[in-house]
């Protein structure tokens, strides 16, 4: 007698048992409370050891400001226990340690520099903490849906251009160390591309869902390669253009950087074409060496990559000083650092943001700046993750390429102060001091979160018997 039949698609409707609706969920979150209590304990022996290398004593003060931020995160955590408590249990924790350590290294460099004020770079940093805190709640309160985002794919594109030319406006536009990226409301400076990478990922996604099929199966195969249409180049075209501007008028070389490199990642894991990355990089190519011709700002900046310790680099204005003393600084540092608070990462330019890295670099030593590294590539790879893990094609694209925002991002400041790619201008996440930066990554955690709790939603596929 024949057994019947294994019916091996259908979805379990019925309801999850109790005990396992319930366990899962919250052993996540008491993971993430634990891992935050050790992110915060290792933040606040990290400052007590700075207080004591440079004072000699330690002060409350600034612990009493790292209480709030600590009271955020705890809303945060609770946030994430009520709304969406299958969120990833990683995120937050790295996060937060990332965070922690760029405010300790902020803080050292202030009390070097004797710029302990109200207004001084580390006070500024816990207030732009606090308010992408506050953002991230705020994000993942108003996004339930993840994929709710895909109804306002073009709205999102219109956004992000209307962000980046902003900076362009007469009397609000300002610039700073030579890029006009940022406008200026009152007191108040901000960079509104940074905004724009989100919004540009959403519009990103949405479009490449849309037009999969014809950017993938169309077009002539040559040299065992499918290579798209003429008609089809229109999007990658567009997305180079636009960088292209953003270098040129903007004279931000990273920004241009990070846009073209997104949308071109985006583009092969939605199509899996190779043809397309190759074509990306010719292009990329055929940008830097225009970018090199005509454009000085660019020229000077593979002028310093290439030929750093050149007496005369290296003297010149906007020269390869800095570069150069960022790299005697990790030399300095070696295999341990010299301790917090005890070297001299401050004798470098713009020590506290562009060249946060070199500054930890010298005071952790190689071992601390490895343990930063891991702590990225867990964070990407949690990102990363959770989009191959999405069972819809937009989440899956947008969890990735904001994933993608971060490694790119990373990969090119830390390229850059180690010489491994001329210098781009662009800012270590949630390490380096400025508010925009460390908003916008904030919010791409809260958008992370919401898309994991999501996929951990879908009901599962069991064999009736």
């Amino acid at each position: 007698m024949s057994s019947p039949a294994v019916d091996a698609t259908k979805v379990d409707t019925g309801p999850i048992p109790r005990m396992l609706r319930i366990r899962e969920p919250q052993r996540m979150r008491n993971v993430e409370l634990g891992l935050i209590a050790v992110a915060f304990g290792i933040t606040t022996l990290a400052l007590v050891l700075v207080q004591l290398a440079t004072m000699g004593e330690v002060h409350a003060g600034i612990f009493a400001l790292c209480a709030i931020i600590a009271a955020l995160t705890l809303l945060l955590h609770v946030c994430l226990r009520v709304v969406a408590p299958r969120a990833d249990a990683l995120i937050v924790p790295i996060a937060v340690m990332l965070n922690g350590l760029g405010i300790t290294e902020i803080y050292r460099i202030d009390l070097a520099l004797e710029n302990v004020g109200w207004d001084s770079l580390a006070i500024r940093q816990i207030a732009w903490t606090a308010l992408a805190l506050a953002a991230t709640v705020g994000v993942i309160l108003a996004v339930r849906s993840p994929r709710s985002l895909q109804r306002y794919t073009y709205t999102a594109g219109l956004f992000a251009v209307i962000l980046l030319l902003l900076p362009l406006l007469p009397g609000l536009g300002v610039e700073v160390n030579g890029a006009r990226v940022w406008i200026q409301l009152g007191e108040l400076t901000f960079q509104p591309g940074e905004i724009a990478k989100i919004a540009l990922g959403v519009f990103f996604a949405g479009y490449l869902v849309q037009h999969r099929d014809s950017l993938s199966m169309v077009g002539t195969r040559l040299w065992g390669l499918r290579f798209p249409r003429g008609r089809d180049l229109g999007p990658i075209l567009a997305v180079w253009v636009l960088s292209m501007l953003v270098i040129i008028f903007q004279r931000d070389l990273g920004t241009g950087l990070l846009y073209f490199g997104l949308f071109l990642v985006m583009l092969y894991v939605a199509t899996g074409r190779l043809s397309w990355v190759l074509m990306g990089l010719g292009l990329f190519v055929a940008g830097a060496l225009a970018a090199n011709q005509f454009l000085t700002y660019v020229r000077g900046r593979f002028a310093n990559w290439l030929d750093a310790f050149n007496p005369s680099v290296f003297n010149a204005d906007g020269g390869s000083y800095q570069l150069v003393q960022g790299l005697f600084g990790m030399g300095h540092g070696g295999l341990f650092g010299t301790g917090l608070g005890q070297g001299m990462p401050y004798i470098t330019p713009v020590s506290q943001s562009d060249y946060i890295i070199p500054s930890l670099a010298e005071e952790l030593g190689l071992v601390g700046l490895f343990a930063i590294l891991c702590l990225i590539v867990l964070l990407v790879s949690r990102g990363v993750r959770i989009g191959f893990a999405a069972t819809d094609d937009f989440s899956k694209l947008l969890s990735v390429g904001l994933a993608f925002v971060i490694a790119w991002q990373c990969f090119l400041v830390i390229g850059g102060v180690t010489r491994i790619i001329p210098l781009t201008g662009l800012t270590t996440p949630f390490l380096a001091a400025g508010g925009s930066s460390l908003v916008a990554n904030w919010m791409i955690v809260a958008i992370l979160l919401r898309l994991s709790d999501a996929q951990s939603r879908v009901p599962r596929l069991v064999v009736e018997k």
